[in-house]
């Protein structure tokens, strides 16, 4: 089993930045690649970015390139989501979520190649 938790999460004027975390245990985290979603109330969960094993290759949603960086620590079991120029869109939960690199060797923005979930973490970016 694998278990993630997210963090960082919080409160943030438009403009602003946060940076949410994402740690694993249970498994070896470099065999699988690793995404954010986050759902916003009323709506369903969305793709933000995803990131490959290795760390060597992203991808971002076209609401959030430019302004989110995803990174990953392989030795920490660690990945990150860097989110500057925060806008009230974005407000949500994020979800962090693992997506086995044996089954799936390409990054991936659907959510059903995404095994493992954590329990998500509040964003909100007041105007």
């Amino acid at each position: 089993q694998v278990h993630l938790v997210e963090s960082g999460g919080g409160l943030v004027e438009a403009g602003g930045s946060l940076r949410l975390s994402c740690a694993a245990s249970g498994r070896i985290f470099s065999g699988y690649h690793m995404g954010w979603f986050r759902q916003a109330p009323g709506k369903e969960r969305d793709f933000v970015a995803a990131i490959s094993w290795s760390g060597g290759s992203a991808l971002y949603s076209d609401s959030v390139k430019g302004r989110f960086t995803i990174s990953r620590d392989n030795a920490k079991n660690t990945a990150y989501l860097q989110m500057n120029s925060l806008k009230p869109e974005d407000t949500a939960v994020y979800y962090c979520a693992l997506s086995p690199r044996a089954l799936f060797p390409a990054i991936a923005t659907l959510a059903n190649r995404y095994d493992y979930w954590g329990q998500g973490t509040q964003v909100t970016v007041s105007s």
